[in-house]
């Protein structure tokens, strides 16, 4: 699976990582909070959500409004 991180200014083309990466990265650290673009579709990330309960992990996952724009969002996951 392959995940869009979120982008740091609007007019960029989102960085992409694959989903072995970051089940590593957690590996290691133990927890992380990530931030996903707007570009990864609703099911796409539920489906990420699945995968890391699935390990065992507690996964928070929610949408970050931030603008008034309905298309201003991201997501947000916290792995524990």
């Amino acid at each position: 699976m392959e995940l869009k991180i979120a982008r740091k200014e609007l007019n960029e083309t989102p960085k992409t990582i694959q989903l072995d990466e970051l089940v590593e990265n957690v590996k290691k650290d133990g927890q992380k909070i990530l931030y996903f673009d707007r570009e990864n579709s609703h099911k796409t990330m539920i489906e990420f959500v699945e995968y890391f309960e699935n390990l065992g992990y507690s996964v928070y996952f929610r949408d970050v409004k931030y603008g008034l724009d309905e298309g201003n969002y991201m997501y947000e996951v916290h792995i524990l």
